[in-house]
């Protein structure tokens, strides 16, 4: 019966393996509706050139790149993750207030190109190349450059 179990879990295993880190192409109207609501509000004039589905083995995301080089990763609600722009600015909007406040007194001269969250926090990257990361009540944490 031991043998039988073992099996049956490394069989399990095996089959959430060879199915992880699945990633297929869709087209933007399959994405989840929050995440097409962010792209026509925040990325309206950019022009979307793959759009895919990432299914990792028991979760899914969305990743969403534009011809500028510019990205948005989205979790399985739809909720941006990651928004990397290489080629101009985040949009200001989607930027915690407070950490706006915090690049814009620190350092007047930078702005923000990339910014990621998830359950810890926050973080920045900026264009003078230093990395900033926030936890969830905006204290800066760590600096990287």
């Amino acid at each position: 019966m031991k043998k039988l179990m073992t099996l049956a879990v490394c069989l399990f295993a095996f089959i959430g393996l060879t199915k992880a880190d699945d990633d297929k192409p869709i087209t933007v109207e399959q994405l989840p509706q929050k995440a097409q609501q962010f792209i026509k509000q925040y990325f309206a004039d950019k022009t979307v050139t793959l759009a895919k589905m990432e299914r990792d083995f028991m979760d899914k995301s969305y990743e969403v790149l534009f011809s500028n080089g510019e990205k948005v990763e989205f979790d399985k609600n739809g909720e941006w993750k990651d928004v990397d722009c290489k080629q101009s600015v985040v949009p200001a909007d989607i930027i915690p207030q407070a950490i706006k406040d915090h690049v814009a007194k620190t350092y007047p001269d930078a702005k923000i190109l990339q910014i990621d969250r998830d359950t810890r926090g926050y973080e920045v990257q900026l264009n003078n190349r230093l990395e900033l990361k926030y936890n969830t009540e905006f204290i800066l944490t760590d600096i990287d450059d």
